[in-house]
């Protein structure tokens, strides 16, 4: 199905235009706004119309990356920071534009300690902490890190780049004994075009000294903070093609080749 005002896998998701959503700033709990989609990526629309300040009028917690997906994007507290391809950590200017991210105004309504534990332990621990009928959620976790495995990408320039070609050119660091913020999003499987089924973290140390896409982690503790999203509002940039929503088993393995490996 294309992107419709509508329910898809227990969340509700709205197609925005970009004057949309600068019209629409009001406070709203449980809900999510997202620059574009993963499938647009995946087919290589790397440019996006959102820049970075606009994105923070949205929300104060999320994650995503930059134009021609030059480092990977952490929103927390509501200050936005990229993790370059080099290991540095910055601060995103606010005209940078995003070609893909998801934030959101958290607010956290369930708590729990989570580790010790990888990444497969830690996330199975968070889903426990929720209700069953919850299908996305938001969270945060600030915990010991006593090993990272993460990743950036340099700035594609070759001609009509594509997500793919970005995965390619990755490059994957180990970080060790560090306090961080780990935030990101869990999204259900139909959402499968518009986002990534399952899992997708990022996270940054308190100092900001190192800051990543989580391909694995080792936590000694720490203590998660979830918020429910019930609303998804989807802006893509005039030009971009939304593609299909909905659950397509190959095009999720792609993903989560790209995405974990």
């Amino acid at each position: 199905m294309p992107i419709d005002d509508g329910l898809i896998g227990g969340i509700h998701v709205a197609r925005v235009t970009r004057a949309e959503a600068a019209a629409d700033l009001d406070q709203h709990d449980h809900e999510a706004f997202q620059a574009s989609t993963l499938d647009a990526l995946l087919r290589g629309s790397l440019a996006g119309d959102l820049t970075i300040g606009e994105l923070l009028d949205h929300g104060d917690l999320g994650l995503g990356t930059r134009n021609l997906l030059d480092g990977e994007l952490i929103v927390v507290d509501g200050e936005a920071w990229v993790a370059r391809a080099d290991g540095s950590v910055v601060r995103a200017a606010p005209d940078d534009r995003t070609p893909f991210a998801v934030v959101c105004r958290f607010t956290a309504e369930i708590e729990g300690v989570v580790g010790p534990g990888g990444f497969d332990a830690v996330t199975a621990q968070v889903d426990a902490l929720a209700p069953p009928s919850a299908a996305c959620l938001a969270v945060r976790i600030d915990a010991r890190v006593e090993r990272a495995s993460l990743r950036s990408v340099p700035r594609q320039d070759q001609p009509a780049p594509t997500l793919a070609d970005a995965i390619a050119a990755q490059v994957v660091w180990e970080a060790h004994g560090f306090d961080a913020a780990i935030v990101g999003f869990r999204f259900p499987r139909d959402v499968d075009g518009l986002e990534l089924p399952g899992w997708h973290l990022h996270l940054i140390a308190d100092d900001r000294s190192v800051a990543g896409h989580v391909l694995d982690l080792e936590i000694a503790r720490g203590r998660a903070q979830v918020e429910i999203q019930d609303e998804l509002h989807v802006e893509v940039p005039a030009g971009v093609a939304v593609g299909r929503v909905g659950y397509d088993p190959e095009r999720v393995r792609r993903l989560e080749d790209m995405e974990r490996d």
